[in-house]
């Protein structure tokens, strides 16, 4: 029996999350839309910085509607909207929150924005990454909307939208992917604009480690590209590695279309933002897999708006994961 089909004490959260960051989604395809290739190389970046504030506040005006009383942790805040030199960036911005939720001006697109400054752990929020993987989304490649409820240290509720990954069976219909989970409830996947084509996904039964697939960042600054090749030669991995952006690494695992996804550190003092992980790691869990730091610890979310007692982390389909970790040994 699909666990979707049983009442869960956080659907509701669940619905309201899918809803928010569909419709993030959808800003964010809007502004990038409107630019093309040589646009979007000039060096102000201006169309990621209208969508993830677009994106921002749209996902917290509805969770400030729906759930009042929740507050955000989200990556970005609107101190530099409010500079008299960035007036055409924050006209701009209100502009595409208004063309998705008409009325909307820019003291309230800003004051919605506003409402993800929490930085500090309490015993329920959201984290909310607007634009996870800024560069995909310049190249018109991955990036994701990744939004989670954390719960006494838990995440309970994931919705990672993933506009450019298509993951859906069906024969016809857009681009784009929208991936859920509850704890507990398991993990599904939808066409971005097609609600009624949710389906169950899973991680791979792959147990060989020779034949794993693997995925990492595609920016080298972000995961220690040398470190992984070392790691994929230990476990006998002769295939390149796949490079994605954003959390779609994540969805790739969950969904099993890859094994293992490595971001491994790249200085010893860096501490991943826990808005880069919550959702995916939860999806990846429900699906089946496993998601632990390099050390084999479980994520830890009660520690601000850091994953401060972690360094790097692994995410894998389970069957994988201690062969991962021996290897990472060396």
């Amino acid at each position: 029996m699909d666990r979707r089909t049983v009442s869960h004490p956080f659907d509701r959260e669940r619905a309201v999350a899918a809803r928010a960051v569909i419709e993030a989604a959808r800003i964010c395809r809007a502004v990038r839309g409107k630019y093309g290739p040589d646009s979007v190389a000039k060096s102000d970046l201006s169309p990621v910085t209208v969508a993830d504030f677009g994106s921002q506040a749209l996902i917290c005006a509805t969770l400030a509607a729906e759930f009042p009383d929740d507050p955000i942790m989200a990556e970005e805040d609107a101190a530099d909207l409010r500079k008299p030199e960035n007036a055409a960036v924050r006209d701009r911005v209100a502009a595409e929150v208004a063309a998705i939720r008409p009325g909307t001006d820019a003291d309230s697109a800003i004051g919605w924005i506003d409402l993800g400054n929490l930085d500090r752990f309490t015993g329920r929020f959201w984290t909310l990454d607007p634009i996870d993987g800024t560069k995909g989304f310049l190249r018109g490649e991955q990036y994701a909307i990744a939004l989670a409820l954390i719960v006494d240290g838990q995440v309970e509720v994931a919705a990672l939208a993933c506009p450019n990954l298509e993951q859906s069976r069906s024969a016809v219909g857009p681009v784009g992917a929208v991936f859920l989970a509850v704890r507990g409830a398991g993990a599904t996947v939808r066409p971005l604009e097609v609600e009624d084509e949710e389906r169950p996904i899973h991680t791979s039964d792959r147990d060989d480690p020779t034949r794993a697939r693997l995925c990492e960042s595609v920016e080298s600054g972000h995961s220690a590209h040398n470190e992984s090749a070392a790691v994929a030669a230990r476990l006998g991995i002769t295939e390149p590695p796949v490079r994605l952006d954003s959390q779609a690494k994540y969805a790739t695992v969950a969904s099993g279309a890859a094994d293992v996804y490595l971001r491994l550190p790249t200085r010893a003092d860096y501490r991943e933002k826990i808005w880069d992980h919550a959702a995916g790691a939860l999806i990846v869990t429900e699906a089946g897999g496993t998601v632990t730091d390099v050390d084999g610890k479980p994520l830890d979310f009660t520690r601000g708006s850091t994953l401060a007692e972690n360094r790097g982390v692994i995410a894998t389909n389970g069957r994988l994961h201690q062969r991962v970790l021996d290897a990472l040994k060396g």
